[in-house]
């Protein structure tokens, strides 16, 4: 397989991962009964809905993170989503950044793609794109298996299979 090729079967598998997560925090939000938003399992935790809030706003934030825009404009998307309080608009928000993300990402060259790094507002030190691809990924991940973690707390009948 030529490098090309390797680079656009590897932005294929991690986005094919990314949509999988969209597609399962999707159908897992829309089983949580309204009166469950406001759980917090310990009070250092955030809220169920608040978790929501963020899972479904990574790949928006974090592709505008990645592009460097300023702190205030990432406040601001964060304000936008943390709007909205029930399924559905949650998981629009995350369509749309999991969209915007792929537009971007199949953008770049393969080049830029493994070379090209941007510095986040929070950090000295510029990240990859394909680094920061994976980041994305796991940490979509990590805040999905806090939200399939949360239900199973409130005796929601969920399991593997709502995962996959």
């Amino acid at each position: 397989m030529q490098d090309s090729q390797a680079v656009t079967e590897m932005k294929k598998l991690l986005f094919e991962e990314l949509e999988l997560i969209a597609r399962t925090t999707g159908a897992l939000l829309r089983l949580v009964a309204p009166e469950h938003w406001e759980y917090r399992p310990r009070d250092n935790m955030r809220t169920l809905l608040e978790l929501a809030q963020h899972l479904v706003a990574i790949p928006y934030v974090d592709l505008l993170i990645l592009q460097e825009h300023p702190h205030n404009d990432i406040q601001q998307a964060e304000a936008e989503i943390d709007r909205e309080r029930t399924a559905e608009p949650l998981s629009a928000w995350m369509s749309k950044g999991l969209s915007d993300l792929k537009a971007y990402m199949e953008g770049l060259s393969d080049e830029d793609f493994l070379y090209k790094t941007t510095k986040p507002f929070y950090l000295e030190h510029g990240t990859a794109q394909a680094k920061w691809l994976i980041e994305i990924v796991t940490h979509a991940q990590h805040h999905r298996a806090q939200l399939f973690n949360y239900m199973k707390e409130l005796g929601y009948e969920v399991n593997m299979s709502h995962l996959y």
